[in-house]
């Protein structure tokens, strides 16, 4: 999951990589591979350059602030929709924490550890934080 902007310059620029050798398998195929190989490689290459795509897709996405709705299918899901909802709400890590009166690198270690730290009060101040609300079914709803 592309957490920030500069993950996202990240995600863009080893998606540009995969599309390149994409085309240059195709274009090229190595002789020396068992057709069968290649084929795999290809598949492989393609495999990850979709996930790749996704990834990017979900971020815009939820950049463009048309995404409101974050859903939360179990408590497992739950680091990754409070990630989701600083997105959407147009946050970025450094101004959650202002938010929360703490140090930026704490917003990124909660991220980077899926908010495993993270105490209930602590993760319900993120909650209060980000204005969300939980909604039955599970689904986050950004109120502000």
């Amino acid at each position: 999951m592309i957490k920030n902007d500069r993950q996202y310059r990240i995600t863009k620029g080893q998606a540009e990589r995969f599309a390149a050798a994409i085309a240059s398998a195709a274009a090229k195929p190595n002789p020396r591979l068992h057709p069968t190989l290649r084929k795999a490689e290809l598949a492989a290459l393609k495999s990850q350059f979709d996930d790749l795509k996704s990834e990017i897709r979900e971020y815009e996405s939820l950049c463009s602030g048309k995404r409101r709705d974050i859903a939360l299918a179990s408590i497992e899901d739950l680091a990754k929709s409070l990630i989701q909802a600083r997105i959407a709400a147009g946050l970025t890590q450094e101004d959650l924490a202002v938010k929360l009166g703490l140090k930026p690198q704490q917003i990124q270690r909660y991220e980077a550890t899926s908010y495993r730290s993270a105490s209930l009060e602590r993760i319900h101040e993120v909650l209060r934080a980000l204005g969300l609300e939980l909604r039955h079914p599970a689904t986050l709803r950004l109120v502000s």
